[in-house]
């Protein structure tokens, strides 16, 4: 077992990234990890707002046109192995922001997550469930545990 193995199975460090959206989703990932309740730093989880420290990326909201490029860049500086989480309808299939105009689509919105970027783990709801959050997250964890 190499040393990033290792370290990944002693604590998780995840990353949110809020790209548009009414934040609900955002508030219970929050609830998941910091709250008396789900409390996910009882079991090692983090949130961590420094890409050179998170393990997985949990997006939440449609891709705006303004959040495409950060988006992007934060992928990119998040180490290797590194997991996406996508959570939210929004995040998912871009949610009442997809087709706000009847038949015509935002030109705001570039769609899904996985349009932007690759995507490991989907949790669906509107806003999503905590248990559902840390079930995606923990479907992820076999690409990171196993990757060296």
């Amino acid at each position: 077992m190499g040393l990033k193995s290792y370290s990944r199975g002693k604590a998780i460090h995840l990353m949110l990234v809020y790209t548009g959206g009414c934040n609900g989703c955002d508030i219970e990932i929050v609830n998941c990890v910091l709250s008396p309740k789900f409390d996910a730093e009882q079991y090692n989880v983090f949130l961590t707002w420094n890409p050179r420290e998170a393990d997985v990326l949990v997006v939440t909201g449609p891709v705006t046109k303004l959040n495409k490029k950060p988006l992007e860049k934060i992928y990119e500086a998040i180490p290797n192995p590194k997991a996406v989480v996508a959570a939210g309808s929004c995040a998912l299939m871009g949610g009442v922001y997809k087709n706000i105009h009847g038949d015509i689509p935002s030109e705001e919105i570039c769609g899904p997550v996985e349009n932007v970027i690759p995507v490991d783990a989907k949790v669906p709801g509107c806003a999503v469930r905590p248990q559902d959050i840390l079930a995606g997250v923990v479907s992820a964890l076999p690409k990171l545990l196993n990757a060296d």
